[in-house]
């Protein structure tokens, strides 16, 4: 059996749904937030700083270079020494800032290869300046001997060797100006692309709210047609109506039970109409019957001592018959009378547990004369297991009686089948006592009308022994039920209960 789906889940499964669009919508953002957060701190605190770093040890180089270009015509060349070793001896500062600012590149940032590049090109240039040691003391020494042309070819050695670093330091200057382009460029490519996804997101969002609103709306749309359907029973409509295309929840369940409810009451005010018309019907054939029984009784009483007489006086056969004539009429308004005298009267069934299938057998070999004379042949089908009912064999035994004779009747004059088949019920909660005739069958106007009292297609019918029959059956707790037969003929079926 599947799970049944509640509203309560449905709408909170919707309202997760939404949650989700929008946390991802949400995370996403505060991803390329972060993204661009930490891509502004490695800019702030790394490339920044490194470039500052590089470009202040290029200025200093810049500055060694200018100088060299005219060392050689100071007038005081121990003034120009003592500022280039100065120079020379704040150059490994310089370098060792920027290998820091190197190494704080953290690996998470995805830049530890680019760190380790330019700690060792660094390393590289400084090693390079620092090896020019021996050519400006023979510069120096050149220049204080007063050599000009030694001083000029140091210089020249000099000035080639300084432009060099130079221009090592303007390379890592530009890798580093490359990487701050690579990693703008790349935050302007995500920003583009964050602002795209934001946007889809945004919309995925709506149509996902949208779509789940639209959702919730047909999940409780029910309810309008429960709540409509309150109004018109409350205005007086108890007509059942089909349940269709209701889901398995709770207002699904609503709509099932209130429909149910409106049956219920239906058939109540049915029944309660019902059992008022029967009251009434009761009391007058009650008031009927005792006003016609005492006459009955006395024209019955003289109608015998009449035929005694006639038969000891010899009168002609023709007055005998006419005796006759009379007397079987006065029977048939006396069983007229009982007959009415069981309408009025309630059944109240005592309920005892027996067996079903004895009973069946025993009337159906009790009146088995009757429709052989009808030409009528019967069948008996007994299924098993047959589970135990309770019920007053003397009213069943009626019921099925006023059922045998209605199908015999039925099948007048030329005869037919008639089966009779006992078989648990369906539900397996009781038994159900079929009986099938093919005789002429009874109109779809008629059917619905067959349980009513004085109802009946029969010239010289009451149209009270289906009525008896169905108010039998439902003292015992049981139902009625009639329908066509095919190919022709019609079915009863009486289901009654098992015994508690």
């Amino acid at each position: 059996m599947a799970k049944r789906r509640s509203v309560a889940a449905r709408v909170l499964a919707s309202y997760v749904l939404v949650m989700a669009a929008f946390a991802l919508m949400a995370s996403w953002s505060v991803l390329s937030e972060s993204r661009a957060a930490e891509e502004a701190e490695l800019l702030r605190t790394g490339y920044v700083p490194l470039k500052f770093s590089i470009e202040k040890a290029l200025e200093a180089q810049n500055l060694v270079c200018q100088e060299l270009n005219h060392i050689t015509e100071v007038k005081n060349p121990s003034d120009a020494r003592s500022w280039i070793e100065t120079e020379r001896r704040v150059r490994p500062r310089t370098f060792a800032e920027i290998r820091a600012v190197a190494h704080s590149l953290s690996p998470a940032t995805g830049k530890a290869s680019f760190a380790q590049d330019l700690v060792r090109d660094s390393n590289d240039i400084e090693r390079f300046l620092q090896a020019d040691t021996e050519r400006f003391t023979r510069l120096f020494d050149a220049m204080t001997l007063g050599d000009a042309e030694r001083a000029a070819k140091a210089q020249n050695e000099l000035v080639f060797y300084e432009v060099e670093g130079a221009r090592r330091l303007r390379e890592l200057r530009d890798r580093v100006d490359r990487e701050m382009d690579q990693l703008v460029a790349q935050a302007r490519v995500r920003e583009r692309r964050s602002i795209a996804v934001l946007v889809a997101l945004s919309l995925a969002t709506i149509l996902v709210g949208l779509a789940v609103s639209l959702y919730a709306r047909r999940v409780l749309q029910p309810l309008g047609t429960v709540t409509a359907r309150a109004k018109s029973v409350a205005m007086g409509d108890l007509t059942p109506r089909p349940l269709i295309g209701l889901a398995d929840d709770e207002i699904g369940e609503l709509a099932t039970t209130f429909e149910g409810m409106v049956a219920a009451i239906a058939r109540a005010n049915s029944d309660l109409v019902q059992a008022e018309r029967l009251a009434a019907i009761g009391k007058m054939a009650a008031h009927v019957t005792h006003e016609i029984r005492n006459p009955l009784s006395s024209m019955g009483l003289n109608i015998e001592l009449l035929e005694e007489e006639l038969a000891s006086r010899r009168d002609p056969s023709e007055t005998r018959q006419l005796v006759r004539a009379i007397k079987r009429e006065v029977e048939r308004l006396a069983e007229l009378s009982e007959e009415y005298l069981r309408v009025a009267r309630r059944p109240e069934p005592q309920l005892v547990r027996q067996d079903m299938a004895d009973l069946v057998r025993e009337v159906v070999e009790f009146v088995r004369p009757e429709l052989t004379g009808a030409n009528v042949k019967c069948e008996i089908e007994i299924g098993e297991p047959i589970l135990p009912v309770a019920f007053d064999e003397a009213q069943i035994r009626q019921a099925l009686l006023n059922l045998i004779r209605n199908a015999r009747e039925a099948m007048q004059p030329a005869g037919g089948e008639l089966w009779l088949r006992l078989k648990p019920a369906d539900d397996g909660a009781g038994v159900d006592l079929v009986v099938d005739d093919d005789g002429s069958g009874i109109v779809e106007d008629a059917r619905d009308k067959v349980f009513d009292p004085f109802f009946t297609t029969k010239e010289r019918g009451t149209g009270l022994g289906l009525a008896v029959t169905r108010r039998i059956v439902e003292a015992h707790r049981g139902t009625i039920g009639c329908w066509p037969r095919s190919p022709r003929g019609t079915r009863f079926l009486i289901h009654l209960p098992k015994a508690q």
